[in-house]
């Protein structure tokens, strides 16, 4: 079985964020698909299968299958539009989000996403204690939004990974106004094995709603400020977030799952 890695929200390697395709013929048991990704040991691990409108995409972290992934299927489409159609300039993912849709636009690559709603919650001492500095606001998605002062306080942050699996939120995220860019931003996730996510699309459909609102303006270019780091450029579609991004491609590898 054939696997490529492609480094999401990025044109160059070694940036963004890897995350490995495996396109298959039929699906493997799902304990074999959690293997191959505690294999790669990347923040995620997208399979599909390809269906009569399309293909049906599944994601997997290190600690588990998870409902939403922006840079992985960012990635996927990337794969499928330069691997298995290359005349694909649209692509039909149904998912345990419902039906995703990227679009190609020359280079860069358009997802439509559901937004989070973003329900205000308590600054608490434990976000003190896990960031090292006290948010300014805090909001709960399906992951925990905490709004910094500043860039430097985003950029500089060393969590406590043990203790942040005891904050709410499957994923935790602190963003902050940027100075190049609208908004920066982390992206942590020690519940799921991954202690940072290096750019988190699912984490900007919490971040990117909150700085329209925030900044009163639709188009919002983010940028994820890991070792790696990435480029998001964000807009609005109703209740959905529009997050575009560029991919290239790190490798391909042909994966023995035990049965050659």
């Amino acid at each position: 079985m054939k696997q490529y890695v492609v480094d999401a929200f990025t044109n160059r390697v070694f940036a963004g964020n890897p995350a490995a395709i495996c396109v298959m013929d039929s699906w493997l048991p799902d304990s074999t698909m959690q293997q191959i990704t505690s294999e790669n040991n990347l923040s995620e691990t997208a399979f599909l299968v390809k269906e009569p409108a399309g293909y049906h995409l599944r994601w997997f972290t290190p600690g588990g299958e998870i409902d939403l992934c922006g840079h992985a299927t960012l990635a996927s489409a990337f794969v499928i539009m330069n691997f298995y159609e290359p005349d694909l300039t649209h692509a039909a993912f149904s998912t345990m989000s419902g039906e995703l849709f990227v679009e190609r636009k020359g280079a860069l690559y358009q997802m439509s996403f559901p937004s989070y709603q973003l329900v205000p919650t308590a600054v608490t001492d434990e976000m003190t204690a896990v960031f090292g500095v006290r948010p300014l606001e805090a909001y709960l998605g399906r992951d925990l939004l905490c709004v910094m002062e500043n860039e430097q306080q985003v950029r500089t942050c060393s969590p406590d990974m043990e203790k942040m699996k005891h904050l709410d939120g499957l994923l935790q995220h602190i963003t902050a106004a940027g100075q190049s860019y609208d908004c920066v931003s982390r992206s942590f996730a020690p519940k799921l094995n991954v202690p940072e996510d290096p750019v988190c699309g699912s984490g900007h459909c919490h971040i990117v709603p909150y700085w329209q609102k925030k900044l009163n303006k639709s188009d919002i270019t983010a940028y994820q400020a890991s070792s790696r780091g990435g480029t998001l450029y964000c807009s609005k579609d109703g209740d959905r977030t529009i997050l575009s991004g560029e991919a290239v491609l790190y490798s391909i590898a042909e994966i023995n799952t035990g049965s050659v």
